[in-house]
């Protein structure tokens, strides 16, 4: 059986299923790192004490840590690319960790960024040190991965496009919004990966609906990758893409084809008038609400509820 932790400015917080409740855990750790090492408290966490809907919840995982994501790791979103899913390259990025925020914190949208993209993603929390060399396979995943988050990818894409810049463009504070639950799993659990469906809706519009089944590279493969080149800690996060339906998708071949002729100033600048008029990038007021759970709620990650605010 899955275990729920939450977090508050108070401590940490087991969160019994089906209740509404969450009980306190009497534990001193203050990172996520330091709680997974104390999973006897969080067993221990068995009397329910507090309505879940009281509790200001921040993220179940804590900075500083490593945030590596995974790019066009959807066939739907490769397609949305115009990459060919069959022969797009496995390919990592880096996210600031100071970019990570509550569930329910407002996204700020920095004054010299027009293009405000969301990525709903399904995130891994490390519970065990993976070094360099490892190769992890299914059958030894749950011995590195300790549970999983959801998380909003939100991107500044005419950072990301013109500067060729996916550091800064993911980085900037309240880009990273993460639970609201840290959800730890049996070993057994890991089966019902391919079954979670990552949901985005902005303002109540569907725009993200995918099972992990559109997966590229799932996650014991990800971690082997990875690992060629990037040691993880207990506490870091792996955000593992995001399928189609982001704001931002490939104009069509013969425009590109055109556009790649153009200097890279007049291209550019033609492809913000562009993306200026597409109405589904991210506008002062929006809600945006991201939630990932099986269909059959065998496993449940909760909702995201974050507001977008233009600075």
């Amino acid at each position: 059986m899955t275990t729920t932790v939450l977090r508050t400015a108070d401590g940490w917080w087991v969160e019994r299923p089906g209740t509404g409740r969450a009980a306190k855990v009497s534990t001193s750790a203050e990172t996520t790192a330091e709680l997974l090492a104390d999973r006897a408290a969080v067993d221990a966490a068995t009397e329910p004490t507090v309505d879940v809907a009281e509790l200001d919840l921040l993220s179940p995982v804590t900075a500083p840590c490593r945030v590596v994501a995974q790019m066009v790791n959807y066939r739907s979103h490769a397609r949305d690319s115009g990459f060919d899913p069959d022969t797009v390259p496995p390919t990592f990025f880096r996210k600031a960790s100071g970019s990570i925020a509550g569930s329910t914190a407002t996204i700020v949208r920095p004054p010299h960024v027009a293009l405000l993209d969301y990525e709903v993603e399904l995130g891994l929390v490390l519970g065990a040190r993976l070094p360099v060399g490892t190769a992890v396979t299914e059958a030894s995943l749950p011995r590195y991965v300790a549970g999983l988050v959801v998380a909003n990818d939100v991107s500044a894409r005419d950072v990301q496009l013109t500067k060729g810049q996916f550091y800064e463009s993911k980085s900037y504070p309240t880009f990273t919004p993460v639970g609201p639950r840290l959800v730890l799993l049996q070993d057994n659990e890991f089966a019902h990966l391919e079954r979670l469906r990552l949901r985005l809706s902005v303002n109540g519009e569907v725009r993200q609906d995918r099972t992990v089944a559109d997966m590229i590279v799932h996650p014991a493969r990800a971690l082997t990758l990875l690992s060629r080149f990037q040691e993880l800690a207990p506490g870091d996060l792996l955000l593992t893409g995001t399928p189609g339906g982001t704001a931002l998708k490939a104009p069509p071949k013969p425009v590109e084809r055109i556009a790649a002729l153009l200097p890279p100033a007049v291209k550019w600048k033609l492809f913000l008038k562009g993306q200026a008029k597409n109405d589904q990038y991210l506008q002062h007021g929006d809600l945006v609400t991201a939630s990932i759970a099986t269909d059959d709620g065998a496993l449940d990650l909760g909702a995201q509820r974050s507001r977008v605010e233009h600075r």
